[in-house]
């Protein structure tokens, strides 16, 4: 027998038992009385911006605004106006000069301040990533308590891509000092549709 076969045999042998994975009741988790206030304070402790609004089409001024200033702002949010489709066949070179992506996902979760994004409502997986600002719309009524619950709402294999984005780019490796915007977007606004 040889070196190898000997290491895979032990391997073999020396495996842990099956373990069966536990069940978690997501009702006796992790309860808010107010998701959106959790939601808010937990997002602007890690550096987001959030603000309630009434109606989807208070964002429309703002983003016709901004794209008639010149600015290569990115639409993904048909309720917004016309989607920048053409940003799907857009490289990293092309898109890091993106300076705002008006996205809309899918589920906020309360306990950590993230929101759940998938890949077609970033049209180009490298939009959220790259832009200098985010702006995320969610509904105040897909907030939830926990990550268990979110889990329990989401397909996440409806899709080759999806995420959890939590405010801005940010990293405290630097000095062990806190640094928003290191190595993606410097600002994330976040607005909840009431």
């Amino acid at each position: 027998m040889s070196a190898r076969e000997n290491i895979l045999n032990a391997i073999t042998m020396n495996q842990p038992e099956f373990i069966e994975i536990p069940v978690i009741d997501s009702s006796v988790v992790i309860q808010y009385d107010d998701v959106y206030a959790q939601f808010k304070t937990v997002l602007e402790s890690i550096g987001g911006k959030t603000e309630l609004i009434t109606d989807i089409t208070a964002l429309k001024e703002q983003l016709t605004a901004e794209k008639e200033n010149g600015s290569f702002v990115v639409n993904t949010i048909s309720a917004l106006g016309e989607v920048d489709e053409q940003v799907a066949f857009l490289s990293a070179s092309e898109l890091e000069k993106v300076e705002k992506a008006y996205i809309k996902g899918t589920i906020g979760v309360a306990e950590n301040g993230a929101i759940w994004v998938y890949e077609s409502q970033m049209i180009n997986r490298l939009v959220p990533f790259i832009c200098q600002h985010l702006v995320l719309v969610i509904e105040k009524k897909n907030i939830v308590n926990t990550l268990h619950q979110a889990y329990e709402k989401l397909d996440v294999s409806k899709e080759g891509f999806g995420t959890f984005i939590a405010g801005p780019s940010k990293t405290a490796d630097i000095e062990q000092s806190l640094v928003i915007g290191a190595h993606g977007a410097r600002s994330a606004m976040i607005y909840v549709i009431e």
